[in-house]
């Protein structure tokens, strides 16, 4: 058994390659052979959101506080909120992040394949996030 005590891991800003506003990313737990998952909490401020990025094995979401917005590309905006799990499958071109007005935390959990949990793309633009 391993117990990683709450705070004894730092907390990090999410880095403006791959985020759009003010984010704090928390490491839950990487993963440990042979399991491939691993896990984050992240806080978005209100208009705090992901650049469009992809999971080699997908990605679940699960919503713990506020109210957010999901995308997948060429769909509808999806709102969000505490309580929701959201499945983004592998491959699949997506976003997630805050509402304007509303903050938004989640837990993200996703498998490594050859090492890579996510494949960062371009970043969502105003235009995008506004529709």
């Amino acid at each position: 058994m391993q117990i990683t005590r709450a705070g004894s891991q730092p907390s990090q800003t999410g880095p403006a390659e791959w985020f759009t506003g003010r984010t704090r990313v928390d490491p839950l737990f990487q993963a440990s052979d042979p399991s491939r998952a691993t896990a984050a909490s992240v806080a978005f401020a209100a208009g705090a959101r992901t650049a469009w990025h992809t999971h080699p094995l997908g990605q679940h979401l699960y919503v713990t506080s506020g109210v957010g917005w999901a995308q997948v590309e060429g769909g509808p905006i999806e709102e969000i909120r505490a309580g929701d799990v959201v499945w983004f499958p592998p491959g699949v071109k997506h976003w997630h992040g805050a509402t304007p007005n509303d903050a938004m935390t989640h837990i993200a959990i996703q498998d490594a394949k050859d090492g890579s949990v996510v494949e960062w793309l371009e970043h969502v633009s105003d235009e995008q996030y506004s529709k």
